[in-house]
């Protein structure tokens, strides 16, 4: 009997299960970016504040993994990662279980891993006004008042109108500094693994920035973009391999939850209340209400990398396009960064003046015409490449110098496309409106007020409640709008008459 229980005594008190080790990843050694546009944004400049695209990260890490359980802590990823796209490829033992670690350390998250334990108060003593230490226990939430006990009894922080300031010998192990993924996985042997670890994020987004000059000679222009990326994360991504996606991809989740970031409550103190009276009425207030949380921060001022004939390469990929950016670049925390994009030289193009009016307008309507820069994007105009839309600043050389004229917004361009650049409006080429109450015919007259012809394009919108016939001259259908093209004398006019038609 003493045997068995000498046995049973044995197996009770024998060595512990393996503890599950924790290993820290500070940090990728190689990383890629791959940034998508926001397709709800359109046409409009990226949110530098909260970029609302996302993007898809890439990192290697080299991960030491001892034998048996472990977790492995992958600090620095984004801030709107989306924890549910993590995949980790590359550990023996794969991937047991994944935890998005929510609580960031700060002044608040710091003071609640403190409750009831021991801290030190570094504070100024009224008496001699020298700083001193002494131990003390912090026992309440920081709320609104942060109460701590020491040898001198129970007071709340901060409340002596001197100096006071909490030290703590450790961060609570649930805490992060940076943004981190944990993982559990375990391994028959110690070894080294070089591990992928990819994932969605939100807080990116990105834009092409155009800048045309037109030649001296009036008849080709140089286009040159920039890739304007933006990273709304408090992470740096170093040396990172950089792609952006042109197109519209199909997306059923705007990661709204999923992408959230976490979470780091600001830590708020004030004393008890004392009272004070509001003159008139006497009523007694009690302390104020604590202040609003600070603004996020403003996007730093955006890093423009000139790398002269190095642009980016376009890629297909599937119906979208990618461009890789030939060198590797820092995207840091809150910021912009412009790379060279693309540049094409001596791109043929014409001049013509147009509108877009309603069929149906006020009689005593008129104005200029808008003088419109097109080119084919194709090969052998000196184009033939996919232009992602964006914003463009027109140029041109007058005098040695080069003068903005205009500034306009690019459509996202397919190779083929007609492209239009809008530079202002024409001091020339004017349209004037006219309605005849006997024969109900509405007249559209365009006066050409300089010493060229000049080559105009009116697009005349009709609808199903007032229908355009009668034309004359006779006009062509196109893109659901009648088109007028003509070539209006110089110092000369050009006319255009028409009827509407009501359905019965």
């Amino acid at each position: 009997m003493r045997r068995w229980l000498i046995l049973l005594l044995l197996v009770m008190t024998g060595a512990p299960a393996s503890a599950q080790t924790l290993i820290v990843s500070p940090g990728a050694h190689s990383r890629s970016v791959t940034v998508y546009r926001d397709p709800e944004r359109g046409e409009g400049s990226i949110n530098a504040r909260f970029p609302t695209g996302f993007a898809l990260v890439t990192e290697q890490r080299r991960i030491t993994l001892p034998p048996g359980d472990s977790t492995i802590r992958f600090e620095g990823v984004a801030d709107g990662m989306i924890a549910v796209s993590a995949a980790v490829t590359g550990l023996p033992g794969g991937v047991i279980q994944k935890n998005r670690d929510a609580r960031l350390l700060s002044p608040a998250s710091l003071t609640l891993g403190a409750l009831g334990k021991a801290v030190h108060l570094r504070r100024t003593d009224p008496a001699t006004g020298k700083v001193v230490e002494q131990d003390a226990i912090v026992r309440s939430t920081p709320d609104q008042a942060l109460v701590i006990e020491s040898a001198d009894g129970v007071e709340a922080l901060r409340c002596s109108g001197l100096p006071e300031t909490l030290i703590h010998d450790s961060v609570p192990s649930d805490l992060s500094v940076t943004p981190t993924l944990s993982i559990d996985t375990q391994s028959d042997r110690a070894t080294q693994a070089d591990v992928t670890l990819t994932y969605l994020t939100t807080g990116f987004d990105w834009a092409a920035d155009y800048v045309a000059r037109i030649a001296p000679d009036g008849r080709t222009l140089d286009l040159f973009a920039w890739l304007t990326v933006a990273n709304g994360n408090s992470v740096a991504f170093p040396d990172a391999r950089l792609l952006a996606i042109a197109g519209r991809l199909n997306r059923t989740s705007d990661y709204a939850d999923l992408g959230r970031a976490p979470d780091t409550p600001p830590l708020y103190l004030s004393c008890w209340p004392e009272p004070s009276y509001d003159g008139e009425d006497d009523e007694m207030v009690y302390g104020m209400a604590p202040p609003p949380p600070p603004p996020p921060p403003m996007m730093a001022a955006q890093e423009i990398m000139v790398t002269g004939r190095r642009v980016a390469t376009q890629e297909e990929l599937g119906d979208l396009k990618l461009y890789r950016v030939p060198m590797a670049v820092d995207l840091n925390p809150s910021s912009q960064k412009q790379v060279a994009l693309l540049h094409q030289r001596a791109i043929a193009f014409t001049i013509l003046y147009t509108a877009r009016l309603s069929a149906q307008g006020e009689a005593s309507e008129g104005g200029p015409l808008t003088r419109t820069l097109r080119f084919t994007n194709r090969g052998e105009s000196g184009a033939g490449v996919p232009l992602p839309s964006g914003g463009l600043s027109l140029f041109a050389m007058r005098g040695g110098e080069s003068l903005l004229l205009a500034q306009a917004r690019m459509r996202d361009q397919a190779i083929g496309d007609k492209v239009e650049i809008a530079a202002g409006q024409s001091p020339h080429l004017r349209y004037e409106r006219s309605f005849d109450d006997k024969t109900q015919r509405y007249g559209l007259r365009l006066i050409n007020s300089g010493t060229e012809p000049l080559v105009a394009e009116i697009i005349v919108q009709d609808d199903e409640a007032n229908r355009l016939v009668g034309s004359r001259p006779r006009l062509v259908r196109r893109d659901g709008a009648w088109l007028w093209a003509v070539t209006v004398p110089a110092q000369g006019t050009a006319q255009l008459d028409y009827r509407l038609r009501t359905p019965r």
